[in-house]
């Protein structure tokens, strides 16, 4: 018997293999008994053996192969051997009967030998041959008692009783059998990192790379299928080792063990951290992702599986953890974890890593697998994007239209459908192909309306994957219709020329891109752009082709065609033009000129001989038709006629003309020409030129026998002045001029003007240089430059660089230093030429065109021009122009409606230097800066405000005003204006801000304030003294009424000198309170400025009525002594004339002017001069007066001085008289002196002295009246005095009546000394007739503004 100290529980496993034949409740337990016992005998061995039947089925014949594992536990491990080499030594195979049961044993073999470990564990062996079944794999442990020897076999922990497998024979799938694996693992010791450990050739890195290695390989042999250990570096962080395993799978309790036997190997003077393990296996894990094809919008599915548990799962995309917050869906359990990302984007794609691990103090173990998603868009691509279809076409009736959408990947779950949308509702049929979706339009003309084409109809087809991508293409259809286009003539062909008439064309479908018009004639076809002469209609879908003035250029079919996208459609109508000379080419011989009774005069009209057709011409006198005979003269052919005037009973004028009748009796009148029947006893001019009295006008044509393409426009004319035909204008256009103005007449009635622009502008150009000095001398070449800008200025120019500056470098030459006197000449004319040329240049730059959305900027010398295009983007505009005297101003445009700024306009300024100082002057003030013209085209109506700094050209002017260039102020073409301007100033700047665009400008004045004050002084004063006096002189004579009017001529002349009184003290009244009004430049309303105007008016006016009904009275007591009038005669005469002439005068005056707006002046409330002459509805009146007091003055005079004889008035009448006479005396030449005064302040820089003295004398007026006509009164002195001392009045007491006759308010400036007609031009407050500007403004006129003064 062993001892006890070697006793123990051992375990044999032995695989016995045997064939025999049995029933399926066969005993084993005999056999197995019979097995050891033959082997070892009864004593050897403790019956104490488990046994397990395996793989035990029982078949009748043929005999069955059966293998048997038997387990054989061992007290003494030293019998382990002994019975190893028994089964060994065996004779096999070995027949037996058992329980008569054949058997035939045919192997035995040891497979598994356990040792005990513990109480309830063994450490077991695989013998030689024989391996671990791989589903034991994973969980087999490695025994912790296992000799550190490398060359013993390793040992498995196995649980007893045993319930697993034991080794069985060596397969391809057994443990530790399959491809190896590599492990990266990492360890620290606790050591201090050296730097020759980063070097792989240094003795210390491979000391301790060998001491390693051998320690790592002894440690991790047992794992299943290890095959070696190899350190692949070091890094520092005390010393961290990585270093490489390859063997099979393992389990983590497997690499645990592994790990802990390392430390046992290693010499403990590396310091090994037995807690630092760390394993990571990157091949483990099955990673899959669904679909295969990801596309934006999909749901991704990311699938990690381990073949372990593990205790923590955690998901990477590009280095980063995947939280589980995140908008990503993360479902996990030990060995399998999913993520799933709904509606990919391509931002999700990259490399996504999936970790497991599982860790304990000693050991750490990490699963790893990445994959990378590539996310894609889902493009699809149609067979067509944007398509025009015609629906009326044949083509689309037979073969429709195909709609498909397609991606570049056939996808089993694709899918799709189509979506119509549009006013023309037009589907199809769908079908699918593979990686397409298929729409086949069914169109029909009768869905497609004329008046929807050009509508859009927008197919939308979506495609889906299957996963949650999808994606939609819209594919637009434009359907067209081939539209039917009709065309009418406003006049039958044929046409003359210089008619008018129109052409329209419309067509039945509503939308369309362009309409353009041709004319063919012969071979040749021309686009008509003539700019504003085609008026399209949108909405109608209407063009109309207005022709103003027919040439022979308009001739030949015209075809109108409208375009919509690829399709065109036509019509064509043909008009003959008809030749027929324009107004303007028929010269008329003579132009104006005297005539005598029963004398032939010659009438001539004459027009180009390179006109081929023959006319019927008559000339008409008196509504009388005669026949003219024609006659070549020159390069004109001339139709004349002698006409003679028959009926001579007085001086009359005749205006005869000649009537051109072409073949189809279409006919045009020449201008009149005027004959002026003389008395031949008056004849002072005769000569080849023609007869007249002194003082008539002849007018005649020019000369043309240096042009050979007809006659020169303009005349000449003549002054009969002692007895000689003087040339008193010569108005005659150069032949340059001349030939330049024909070219522009036929340039602006041209089909093709715009296109020929250009090249006449240039042309225009080098011959104004060329003609500088014949515009220098002529006004008549001058205004037909002006003329000729006007008409091309209408045509729409391309912004080119060389128009733009030919057309300004025209402007600059007829505005230089050079050319003023000839412009103060033409500015004296009827129509003002300066505003003229303003206009055309306005017109020019709201007519320019810009060429790839610009404006290019153009300085020519004086003018500069920029501009700006705003299209969808909203800006504002903000510029500043410097001329070459460096003065400057700066400008900002500005919407008071958008305030980010002003969209889809285009915005031109002109600066001019010169322009503005030859527009007429207003009074004394000067244009004292820039002129700046503005213009703005835009699509839509925006309220646009405009702010301007202007440099001050001369600094000692002052008074600054804002102005604006109105073109209809005056009839004759405009004037300066402030209306929608405000201005502040800041030394040498001033800033203006205006609520409209045009031509703008500063006036300035020469500082004439400061020599004002005296005079306002005066007149406030003055009229502040006179009012106080005529309150005292009404008083008084209330008081001595009764005591002064006891007979009829002193009570007449106390009833006119209370009512000159009183009419004084209103007007008075009314004055001082608007013109302090105006000179505090607070605003008055333009109806209470009526009313203080008319009152004004009326009063005055009645002050001189009243004084003249005083001098009537006068000369009636004098003059007619004998005749004796009642008082209420007298009486009723004065107060009618008094009051009564005054109302009926205003009255008109207002009733005429005021409907036309120009009853009063715009800047002070008093009577207007320059537009409707107002003024002299009280200046004639006044002056009347004045002359007929003078007059009677006069007579009195002499009748103080020869009295009558026989004179039989009593003493008291004769006293009355002598005081009458005496006042009247006294104060009419003071009015005559007053007036003096004010007729001097008229002339042209007048002494100061003649102002001060006007506004004193006219200010004092009321204190005249109340000291010479009632306190220098006797009777009046006495009357107070008996009315203080209640005394008796004497009996004997000289009746005594005093006349002050006033001197009248004739000029209502203010102060006085302020002109009475234009009062040299300055500025006052109120003007009696001084020119004033009247200032009107419209919003859609162009205005230039300057700074008044």
């Amino acid at each position: 018997m062993p001892s006890s100290m070697t006793a123990g529980l051992h375990c044999l496993f032995l695989l016995i293999t045997a064939c025999c034949q049995t029933s399926q409740d066969s005993n084993f337990v005999p056999f197995i008994q019979y097995v050891i016992d033959t082997a070892l005998g009864e004593e050897s061995f403790q019956s104490e053996m488990q046994r397990q039947k395996r793989n035990m089925l029982v078949f009748d014949l043929p005999p069955v192969e059966y293998t048997v594992d038997i387990e054989v536990s061992l007290t003494d491990s030293s019998f382990l051997e002994p019975l190893k080499d028994h089964f060994k030594n065996l004779n096999l195979p070995v027949l037996t009967n058992i329980s008569n049961i054949e058997m035939r044993i045919s192997n035995v073999s040891v497979t598994t030998v356990c040792l005990p470990s513990g109480e309830n564990t063994s450490c077991c062996t695989c013998e030689n041959g024989y391996a671990w079944p791989s589903e034991v794999c994973s969980d087999l442990t490695i025994c912790p008692s296992a000799s550190p020897a490398p060359s013993l076999s390793c040992s498995y922990m196995r649980e007893v009783p045993f319930d697993r497998p034991y080794c069985k024979p060596e397969i391809e799938d057994s443990c530790g059998m399959g491809e190896p694996i590599a492990m990266d693992m990492s360890v620290r010791l606790d050591t201090v990192y050296l730097d020759d450990l980063s070097n792989s050739s240094s003795e210390l890195y491979k000391k301790y790379k060998a001491d390693l290695e051998i320690a790592f390989n002894d440690g991790y042999r047992c794992l299943p299928g290890f095959v070696s250990a190899t350190v692949t570096g070091f890094r520092p962080g005390s010393v961290f080792v990585n270093y490489e395993v390859k063997a099979g799978a393992a389990g983590f309790n497997q690499i645990a063990s592994s790990n802990r036997i390392v430390a046992q190997f290693l010499n403990p003077f590396y310091q090994l951290s037995p807690d630092s393990f760390t394993t990571k296996i990157a091949n483990q894990t099955n990673f899959t992702v669904s679909p295969e094809d990801i596309f934006e919008g999909d749901t991704v599915r990311l699938i990690c599986e381990i073949n372990s548990t593990s205790e923590n799962v955690t998901w990477y995309h590009l280095g980063q953890i995947i939280s589980t917050k995140s908008v990503y869906f993360v479902y996990s359990k030990t060995s399998r974890s999913i993520l799933e990302i709904a509606n990919v984007t391509i931002n999700d794609s990259g490399a996504y890593t999936c970790t497991f691990t599982k860790s304990n103090l000693f050991h750490k173990l990490v699963y790893s697998a990445t994959k990378t998603v590539a996310v894609s868009p889902l493009y699809i691509t149609p067979n067509v994007n944007d398509i025009n279809v015609t629906c009326n076409s044949p083509e689309m009736q037979t073969n429709s239209l195909l709609l498909s959408c397609c991606i570049d990947k056939r996808l089993p779950s694709l899918t799709g459908d189509w979506e119509v949308n549009g006013a023309i509702n037009i589907t199809g049929v769908s079908s699918f192909s593979e990686n397409c979706t298929e729409y086949k339009l069914n169109i029909s003309e009768s869905l497609c309306p004329p008046e929807n084409s050009g509508t859009v109809t927008t197919y939308t087809c979506e495609l889906r994957t299957g996963h949650g991508a999808r994606r939609s293409q819209n594919i637009r259809v434009m359907y067209l219709r081939e539209a039917h286009v009709t065309i009418s003539l406003s006049k039958k062909s044929p046409v003359s020329e210089g008619l008018e008439f129109n052409v329209t064309c419309k067509s039945d479908v509503g939308k369309y891109d362009s309409i353009s018009w041709k004319i063919q004639s012969g071979n040749n076809t021309k686009t008509v752009d003539c700019g504003t002469c085609i008026t399209n209609d949108n909405l109608a879908a209407t063009s109309v082709l207005v022709v103003k003035t027919a040439t022979r250029d308009w001739s030949g079919t015209y075809i109108c065609t409208f375009s919509q996208k690829y399709l065109e459609s036509s019509a064509n109508v043909t008009i003959e033009v008809v030749s027929l000379p324009l107004k303007q080419k028929i010269q008329i011989d003579p132009i104006e000129t005297p005539i005598l009774c029963r004398v032939p005069q010659t009438l001539q009209c004459c027009i180009s001989a390179n006109s081929m057709d023959d006319y019927t011409v008559l000339f008409v006198v008196q509504e009388k038709k005669f026949h003219a005979v024609k006659k070549r003269n020159g390069n004109l052919f001339c139709y004349t006629y002698n006409y003679t005037e028959t009926e001579c009973s007085k001086e009359k004028k005749l205006t005869p003309y000649c009537k051109f009748i072409n073949h189809i009796q279409q006919e045009v009148n020449s201008e009149n020409i005027t004959l002026n029947l003389i008395s031949g006893e008056k004849v002072s001019c005769s000569d080849s030129k023609g007869i007249g009295i002194e003082g008539s006008t002849l007018i005649t044509p020019c000369c043309t026998s240096n042009n050979t393409n007809g006659f020169i426009q303009g005349n000449k004319i003549y002054k009969c002045s002692n007895k000689s035909w003087m040339l008193k204008r010569d108005n005659c256009l150069s032949v340059a001029i001349n030939n330049l103005l024909a070219d522009a007449e036929s340039l602006v009635n041209s089909p093709g003007s715009r296109a020929e622009l250009p090249t006449y502008l240039e042309k225009l150009k080098n011959m104004t240089e060329m003609e500088q000095n014949t515009i220098n001398n002529s006004s008549a070449n001058l205004g037909a430059i002006v003329n000729i800008l006007e008409m091309v200025s209408s045509i729409p120019a391309d912004a080119n660089l060389n128009t733009i500056q030919d057309f300004l470098s025209i402007v600059d030459v007829i505005v230089a230093d050079s050319t003023t006197k000839v412009w103060e000449d033409l500015n004296k004319s009827d129509e003002l030429k300066s505003s003229s040329l303003l206009n055309s240049v306005e017109n020019f730059s709201l007519n320019l065109q810009p060429v790839h959305n610009t404006i290019p900027s153009v300085c020519a010398n004086t003018l500069q021009l920029q501009g700006i295009v705003t299209e969808n983007s909203s800006t504002n505009y903000n510029t500043i122009f410097r001329s070459a005297e460096n003065l400057t101003v700066n400008m900002f445009i500005g919407t008071t409606e958008n305030p980010t700024g002003i969209q889809n306009s285009t915005i031109v300024s002109v600066m001019y230097s010169k322009l503005g100082h030859i527009l007429p002057q207003n009074g004394t003030q000067y244009v004292n800066g820039l002129l700046l013209t503005t213009t703005v085209r835009s699509s839509k109506s925006q309220k646009l405000g405009i702010n301007m700094t202007f440099a001050k050209q001369n600094l000692s002017l002052k008074n600054p005003q804002c102005v604006f260039w109105n073109f209809t102020l005056n009839k004759w073409g405009g004037g300066w204006d402030t209306q929608g301007c405000t201005f502040t100033e800041e030394e040498d700047y001033v800033n203006c801000s205006c609520n409209h665009l045009t031509s703008f400008s500063i006036l300035m004045s020469p500082d004439i304030y400061s020599q004002l004050i005296f005079e306002d002084y005066i007149t406030y004063i003055g009229l502040a003294i006179s009012i106080l006096s005529l309150v005292t002189c009404v008083i008084v004579e209330s008081l001595v009424w009764k005591y002064v009017t006891n007979n009829t001529t002193s009570y007449m002349r106390h009833v006119c000198i209370l009512n000159i009184a009183t009419s004084l003290l209103i007007a008075d009244v009314w004055f001082i309170v608007t013109a302090s009004i105006n000179d505090q430049k607070q605003p008055m309303s333009r109806g209470i400025c009526f009313v203080a105007t008319f009152f004004i008016h009326l009063f005055y006016l009645c002050v001189f009525f009243w004084m003249l009904s005083l001098g009537l009275i006068l000369f009636y007591r004098l003059v007619f002594i004998l005749h004796n009038t009642s008082k209420t005669t007298q009486k009723a005469v004065a107060f009618c004339l008094g009051y009564g002439c005054p109302f009926v005068i205003a009255v008109i005056t207002i009733a005429v002017t005021l409907p036309r707006n120009n009853y009063t002046r715009k800047d002070v409330c008093w009577l207007n001069w320059e537009d409707s002459k107002a003024l002299l509805a009280f200046a004639v009146p006044a002056l009347v007066i004045v002359a007929m007091n003078l007059f009677i003055t006069a007579v009195v005079i002499i009748k103080i001085l020869r009295p009558n004889i026989g004179d039989r008035s009593n003493r008291q009448e004769r006293n009355s008289l002598f005081q009458i006479c005496k006042s009247v005396a006294i104060l009419t030449p003071l009015l005559g002196l007053t007036w003096g005064f004010g007729l001097a302040t008229i002339v042209k820089n007048s002494h100061r002295a003649f102002h001060i003295l006007f506004s004193l004398l006219n200010a004092l007026q009321g204190l005249f009246i109340l000291v010479f006509g009632t306190l220098w009164d006797k009777k009046i002195q006495e009357a107070l005095l008996k009315r203080n001392s209640m005394s008796k009045w004497s009996s004997q007491q000289t009746k005594s009546s005093s006349l002050i006759l006033v001197t009248p308010m004739l000029a209502m400036s203010y102060p006085f000394s302020r002109t009475f007609n234009n009062l040299c031009g300055k500025t006052g407050k109120y003007r009696v007739s001084s020119s004033e500007p009247s200032s009107s403004s419209s919003e859609n006129t162009s205005k230039s503004y300057s700074l008044l003064n």
